[in-house]
């Protein structure tokens, strides 16, 4: 996609999973399963929750029989098509402070804090070479009300315990990154930037390596007690985890449970070394920004940059995309966001765009359960956070079945306030479709106003949508 082309999304690669298989190559699929079996644990959903889930479970008790069940291949929902950012960000945090007091937040926030130390040293050990860096994440705002929002943010997020986190004027922004018409920044040394693929196919592999079974095109049409029912046969097994994410309404009795939201990326070409010389970005951070459809950004490992954020933001009756195909409206949006960022870089090519859905629950706070009566189990809702937080949620689901079984006793993981916690189902349609689409379009109209605008104030239809959205 050059200038001269208009901003056209011709010659894109569209879909096609995503980028980083495009990158790092399809995976050769696993065997199904072949009739009915039996297991220890069995985790519906071969994505970062499962394997991470898998990896935990058999490290401790090598002598459980651990199977995982995945409709696709390993890494084919948000595990495979995220933004590589593994960061120390958990959906429903304030929600938590007010239902279980902050000194319990600030637990949550400071575990997360730790997960991310805790995913590269398991890299490491296992020898997975995702591209990671540990360059932080830095959140940048362009507007008068954008950079109120981001002191705010700034102080809120020190208020858990976040003493670490540094914020910058537009000069000390500009000399980590040159974004346009940026204002200031808020950066934390708790993120770091990764390849999801390579991630996942080493995580899949290290987790077979303990003797994990894992088998691929194999979905999961119904979880019972102890039972997971697919085409080829049932699985029995005292646990059942669900780590479906996004993909979770397709199961039976799940349509309301949490919303796919979609969301999109592109990847443009590889720059050359003047047109990083003109952006900067020498630390490799993750970019965000104070938008209310906010955009997340990486520079990828062989120099070009991924970018996304909100396309269609959800597909009628929950369905999912196909193999990540994007509307072309959207590709164009995502473009306008990189050249308003970058404008020198106006001529630069997009090679590749894709989506993918992630989990939203209706208050939008991510979970931790196990069901002692039923042995059921699950972990998700993580409303776009889940590289980091999939894998706190993993030991957290190691330590419950651990303690459900009688091998060990409460953990401090196991304390944390997002375990338990009941989500209420969201609405039926159209009413859930309807709602989506009016709350993102509000964000959009609110960014525009903002963009346009020299108030400080955040746009009142921002506020709305948010309380509408039980967001806040």
């Amino acid at each position: 996609m050059s200038s001269s082309a208009g901003g056209s999304a011709r010659g894109v690669v569209n879909g096609g999973v995503s980028f980083w298989y495009a990158d790092d190559g399809l995976p050769a699929r696993r065997e199904p399963l072949a009739g009915d079996a039996s297991a220890d644990v069995v985790i519906v959903g071969g994505g970062y929750t499962g394997l991470w889930t898998a990896y935990y479970l058999k490290k401790a008790d090598p002598s459980l029989r651990v199977t995982v069940l995945e409709q696709k291949f390993c890494g084919y929902g948000a595990s495979g098509r995220n933004g590589g950012w593994l960061y120390n960000g958990i959906a429903g945090r304030d929600r938590y402070a007010k239902l279980h007091g902050l000194e319990a937040a600030v637990r949550l926030q400071k575990a997360m804090n730790d997960t991310v130390a805790e995913v590269v040293k398991v890299a490491e050990a296992e020898r997975i070479q995702a591209d990671i860096h540990r360059g932080g994440v830095l959140e940048v705002a362009c507007t008068p009300a954008q950079l109120a929002r981001l002191k705010a943010f700034h102080e809120h997020e020190s208020s858990y315990g976040e003493k670490d986190r540094e914020l910058y004027g537009a000069r000390e922004t500009a000399e980590r990154i040159r974004v346009a018409d940026a204002v200031g920044s808020t950066w934390t040394p708790h993120g770091a930037r990764l390849h999801p693929v390579k991630l996942v196919k080493g995580l899949a592999g290290a987790a077979e390596a303990l003797g994990v079974v894992i088998y691929e095109s194999t979905p999961v049409t119904e979880i019972r007690p102890r039972c997971a029912v697919t085409p080829y046969g049932s699985v029995r097994a005292p646990y059942v985890l669900r780590c479906t994410e996004g993909f979770t309404a397709s199961l039976k009795g799940q349509r309301r449970t949490w919303l796919p939201m979609n969301s999109s990326m592109i990847a443009t070409e590889p720059l050359t070394d003047e047109q990083w010389e003109s952006v900067g970005w020498g630390g490799l951070e993750t970019l965000g920004d104070m938008a209310h459809a906010y955009m997340y950004a990486q520079r990828t490992a062989d120099g070009r940059i991924a970018l996304g954020g909100r396309g269609v933001p959800y597909r009628f009756g929950s369905k999912t995309d196909n193999d990540g195909r994007t509307q072309t409206a959207t590709i164009e949006a995502l473009r306008e966001i990189l050249v308003r960022f970058f404008p020198l870089l106006a001529g630069l090519r997009i090679e590749h765009a894709w989506s993918g859905v992630l989990g939203v629950p209706r208050d939008w706070c991510a979970t931790v359960t196990l069901d002692r009566s039923t042995g059921l189990g699950w972990a998700g809702g993580y409303v776009g956070s889940g590289v980091a937080t999939t894998n706190l949620a993993a030991r957290t689901l190691r330590d419950l079945v651990q303690q459900d079984s009688g091998q060990a006793g409460p953990t401090e993981l196991t304390a944390l306030p997002w375990v338990g916690h009941n989500v209420r189902k969201w609405e039926p349609e159209p009413f859930r479709w309807l709602g989506v689409q009016a709350m993102y379009a509000t964000y959009r109209a609110a960014d525009r106003r903002e963009l346009g605008g020299h108030s400080a104030e955040s746009s009142r239809l921002a506020q709305w949508a948010d309380r509408v959205s039980g967001r806040h």
